[in-house]
């Protein structure tokens, strides 16, 4: 019998990418940010989330896709290894159930690094790109973060 998922389902330049459930912490607005100096471009800063300071990551810079903010933007808060990271998205759709049987490799000649891809779900007409949060940073990256958050 095929396991059933679940995944936080947003959009970025109108199409569809999922987060395991169980990383996502929660969703906030696009609140003000802190810019933080020499950081990699697609890190915007860092937010105050009641009391814990929180990296921000713009999802869509990373995956080199043009940036863009509207009042559907919102912040997804992970869990990355020991901390929590902000991923900016366009919005977010839904939670969606996927079974295991729904969910193909990714192609090895895609577009985007197939690193940060867990696989590609399929249900009814859609496709849904199921992103490795935890591959999104290098460890370069974590690591700088780290550093600049002290």
């Amino acid at each position: 019998m095929a396991e059933e998922r679940q995944f936080v389902v947003f959009k970025l330049a109108e199409e569809n990418y999922g987060l395991p459930i169980d990383q996502v912490r929660e969703i906030n607005r696009l609140t003000e940010i802190t810019r933080l100096p020499q950081t990699p471009q697609f890190v915007e800063g860092i937010i105050n989330l009641r009391g814990g300071i929180i990296p921000i990551i713009d999802l869509r810079k990373r995956l080199m896709l043009p940036a863009s903010n509207t009042d559907n933007t919102r912040i997804i808060v992970v869990d990355v290894e020991d901390h929590s990271v902000g991923i900016i998205v366009d919005y977010v759709t839904e939670v969606l159930h996927l079974s295991s049987d729904n969910i193909d490799a990714p192609p090895p000649s895609l577009v985007i690094d197939a690193a940060y891809l867990e696989g590609i779900g399929k249900i009814d007409n859609r496709l849904v790109m199921l992103l490795k949060i935890d591959k999104i940073l290098t460890s370069e990256e974590q690591s700088i973060l780290n550093v600049s958050l002290g």
